[in-house]
C-alpha cells in the first residue's frame, strides 16, 4: 500500500494532448500510463475490459489493478459507446469508450484529479467566459444633432450635409442654435 500512497503523491500526468475544435488540453490515457510506469517499482499495474449490457445501452466498464506483493487494490470506470460517431467505425468507437474508461479508472486508482478537464461540467463553469459588460457608445456629434433635428421634426438632408462641412467649434454652435428653437414635435 505503501507504493501505491507514494505514486498517489508524486505522479505528475500532464496533459499533453490537444483538442484544437474544443480549445482546451487533456491528458491521455497513455498519458498516464507513461507516466505511472517508471514509479511502478516492481509492483504490477494490469487494464482489463469487460463489455457490459446495462438497460439496452451496451457499456465498456475498464479495471485498474495495482498490484504490490500481498497488496491488491482495483478500481472501475465505465464508458458508453455511442451509437455512432462520424468518420468511425465500430472497432474504432469501442476503442474509444475503452480508452476513456480505462483513463477515469486510473484516475480513481492514482487521485488524478480531472475536475478541470474539458469533459467535465467543473470545466465549463471555470473556463465559460463570463458575458461581457457592453457599454453603450457615446453618441457623436452628428448623431445627436440628427437626433435633435429628428425629435423637433425639422431634419432634412440638407442640413445633415451642411453640419458634415461644419468645423467642431460651428457644430457645437449649430447644435444648440437647434436645440433652443421653439419647435413643437408633430
Amino acid at each position: 500500500m505503501e507504493k501505491l500512497l507514494k505514486i498517489q503523491q508524486t505522479l505528475k500526468a500532464p496533459k499533453n494532448q490537444r483538442n484544437n475544435f474544443g480549445g482546451f488540453n487533456y491528458r491521455s490515457c497513455e498519458d498516464i500510463l507513461e507516466a505511472v510506469k517508471p514509479l511502478l517499482d516492481g509492483a504490477i499495474l494490469t487494464l482489463n475490459d469487460e463489455i457490459v449490457l446495462l438497460g439496452n445501452r451496451f457499456y465498456i466498464k475498464a479495471t485498474a489493478t495495482f498490484i504490490d506483493g500481498d497488496f491488491q487494490t482495483s478500481t472501475t470506470a465505465f464508458a458508453r459507446e455511442p451509437d455512432t460517431k462520424k468518420g468511425m467505425d465500430e472497432p474504432q468507437i469501442t476503442g474509444t469508450a475503452s480508452s476513456y474508461a480505462r483513463k477515469y479508472a486510473l484516475n480513481g486508482l492514482f487521485l488524478i484529479d480531472d475536475q478541470k478537464d474539458a469533459d467535465t461540467n467543473e470545466y465549463k463553469k471555470q473556463t465559460t467566459p463570463a458575458k461581457p459588460k457592453v457599454e453603450k457608445l457615446e453618441e457623436t456629434p452628428e448623431q445627436k444633432y440628427i437626433k435633435l433635428l429628428r425629435e423637433k421634426n425639422i431634419y432634412s438632408e440638407e442640413l445633415h450635409i451642411k453640419f458634415n462641412k461644419m468645423t467642431l467649434e460651428e457644430k457645437r454652435k449649430e447644435y444648440e442654435r437647434v436645440k433652443n428653437l421653439n419647435v413643437q414635435a408633430v
